[in-house]
């Protein structure tokens, strides 16, 4: 049996899980502020916070930045609430994988955002991020305006599944599959999720920073070197 996401019997639409979106945070946030409920009648408890590198900014958010943002809500309410910081310089929005679809469409097509390419997808493990271990990321290119925007969605690896975005930007089907095939996301409705890196029947994602180093001892004369997860640890 490959470690292909296309023969496994748990591949469910996002929409049809029991685990969807509904069910866990999108941004791994906190609610209140203890980790448990409590009877905290003060306000406290309605305090909600995100992940230290996600600081959303505030309006005005400058430049034209507020007329992009502006035209996407209005095109896509349903994404209105979503972060959207300057993370490295570059225009970044964190939006629930349910919407990611509708929103790309939005981005591409219409006439005062026509982001044209997608250049890269890209994933990312984070694995303190309870309910939201796995992020993809999406590189945005506007060639009529020249300017360019991240999109980032994440998903619970107990559920890792996303929409697969190649009926709105073709090419990303291979970006897609080294994804799945580093990091496990599992692109719904891509039209041939396999392994592009590894061997089909390889096990596990490398990329993620759970996933073992292994190796294997390298003997030289006199001496020999241990595999990776036998050296000395430097941390």
């Amino acid at each position: 049996m490959t470690d292909n996401p296309q023969n496994t019997e748990d591949q469910t639409d996002v929409a049809g899980t029991p685990n969807s979106a509904a069910s866990w945070t999108p941004f791994a946030a906190k609610q209140g502020m203890w980790s448990d409920g409590t009877g905290d009648t003060s306000g406290f408890s309605r305090i909600v916070r995100l992940p230290d590198r996600i600081v959303p900014l505030s309006r005005p958010f400058g430049g034209e930045l507020d007329a992009i943002f502006d035209r996407l809500f209005e095109l896509v309410p349903e994404v209105a609430d979503s972060p959207v910081t300057n993370f490295t310089d570059m225009p970044t929005i964190y939006i629930p994988r349910e919407h990611l679809l509708k929103t790309m469409q939005a981005l591409r097509d219409d006439a005062e955002l026509r982001y044209e390419v997608c250049s890269s997808v890209s994933g990312v493990h984070y694995p303190a991020e309870q309910d939201a271990e796995l992020h993809s990321v999406y590189h945005l290119l506007s060639m009529t305006y020249n300017r360019r925007l991240r999109v980032e969605v994440v998903c619970p690896e107990f559920e890792p599944h996303i929409p697969s975005v190649v009926t709105v930007y073709p090419m990303v089907n291979y970006h897609e599959r080294e994804t799945w095939d580093m990091f496990g996301i599992i692109f719904d409705g891509h039209p041939g999720l396999t392994r592009i890196l590894m061997p089909d029947d390889w096990q596990g994602h490398p990329q993620r920073k759970d996933y073992q180093l292994g190796g294997i001892p390298v003997e030289f004369h006199g001496t020999e070197v241990p595999p990776v997860e036998q050296r000395r640890s430097y941390r």
